[in-house]
């Protein structure tokens, strides 16, 4: 197998972690892309897609294939070791998440330690705490009255959590009030609500992934220690509170597991 096809059935498999992850509410899908080295690749392909067509739109077919096929076959999976063992399972992903904040704090590039690292830090989680006191069911209300318009604000919005590490696209959509109606709306082919939040979606991808690459570029430091804070504070999204008896066992376990995995996969080099 050539190099560039190996690079190729990498980035797919990457995109199968991704889309895989992206199916367990509270943990980002963008998280798990910037643990696997190839966060900065999506947004520029995304945010420079007309100046560098055919590689952009390689990258992104080869990625958004992968994160397909690993929603199909980690679906069920997933949502079955989910239900049937919830602590363990949440606390595998906590564990995951944890083992990708020293590659995260590593692309920060903080050279000599100050009071702006806590500073920025402390942003993105207050943005994470800010999310969670937001009003459930606010879109939702809304959406009766003020139709097409609000669902365009709520694809923005769901674009914003599609992109940022940190912030799950389901419990977004979930504090918006709309996770069970798109869902329905999604398996019913419901056209005249999913092309609305659709277009806001694809309006809100653009402008955040410009925004991004230009703080990115810019300003690296303050921008990747927010996006650690966002992380660092999407755990508690995750938690599943205190373990009883012999669960406390399994649960440092599986912590443990889920942080060596992505820590062992940063040390083979993936994240490069």
């Amino acid at each position: 197998m050539s190099k560039r096809m190996k690079s190729h059935a990498l980035l797919a498999v990457k995109g199968m972690v991704i889309g895989a992850t992206m199916l367990v509410p509270g943990v980002s899908g963008g998280s798990m892309a910037m643990i696997l080295g190839i966060y900065d690749k999506l947004v520029s392909s995304v945010s420079s897609f007309f100046k560098h067509v055919k590689e952009s739109l390689l990258f992104l077919g080869i990625a958004a294939a992968g994160g397909i096929v690993g929603m199909i076959l980690f679906a069920r999976p997933l949502s079955g070791l989910i239900e049937a063992y919830p602590r363990p399972m949440l606390y595998f992903f906590i564990g995951a998440v944890a083992g990708g904040i020293p590659l995260m704090y590593q692309k920060a590039e903080v050279k000599k330690f100050s009071f702006k690292v806590p500073l920025y830090i402390g942003i993105g989680i207050l943005v994470m705490v800010l999310f969670a006191l937001f009003p459930s069911d606010t879109v939702a209300n809304a959406q009766e009255n003020a139709g097409i318009g609000i669902l365009l604000i709520a694809g923005f919005v769901a674009a914003i959590a599609l992109i940022l590490p940190g912030i799950s696209v389901s419990y977004l959509l979930l504090l918006l009030g709309i996770y069970d109606r798109t869902l329905n709306a999604i398996s019913s082919l419901d056209i005249g609500y999913l092309i609305p939040l659709g277009a806001g979606l694809i309006l809100g991808v653009i402008a955040t992934t410009k925004v991004l690459e230009y703080a990115m570029k810019k300003y690296p430091q303050p921008t990747y220690l927010i996006i650690l804070g966002f992380v660092v504070g999407s755990v508690a999204e995750v938690y599943p509170g205190l373990p009883n008896g012999i669960e406390w066992v399994i649960c440092i376990v599986t912590l443990l597991a889920g942080f060596g995995i992505i820590r062992y996969i940063c040390s083979l080099g993936f994240a490069d």
